[in-house]
């Protein structure tokens, strides 16, 4: 049976609780020399979920794994593996967004 840590509980215990496909979280648990690598599995159609908007709820679960990493002594990462087929869209793929256009003809500069 494979071994479970705390870190590793507390990421599959959060992000269960956020996706909508639960059975489908998995993590890996690595280490090498810059400290514990927890990589996150799961379903494509949760990925907005995990991501979060402009990645904050990423942001937000590695900030408290790395609470519960010093607790322990411990340097933890996050990865979240991106499958083929997610639906998060990268920041490079987003639709080019048109610039806003300001009218200065009734603007007076004096100089």
């Amino acid at each position: 049976m494979e071994e479970r840590f705390q870190d590793q509980e507390f990421v599959e215990y959060v992000v269960r609780a956020i996706v909508g496909h639960p059975d489908d979280v998995r993590t890996e648990r690595t280490i090498d020399e810059r400290g514990v690598l927890i990589t996150l599995f799961v379903n494509p159609e949760d990925m907005g979920y995990v991501i979060g908007r402009q990645g904050q709820t990423a942001r937000s679960i590695r900030t408290l794994l790395k609470i519960v990493g010093a607790k322990n002594n411990a340097r933890v990462n996050l990865k979240v593996y991106e499958p083929e087929g997610s639906r998060h869209r990268r920041r490079d793929e987003a639709p080019a967004q048109q610039e806003e256009q300001i009218d200065t003809s009734a603007v007076d500069l004096e100089i």
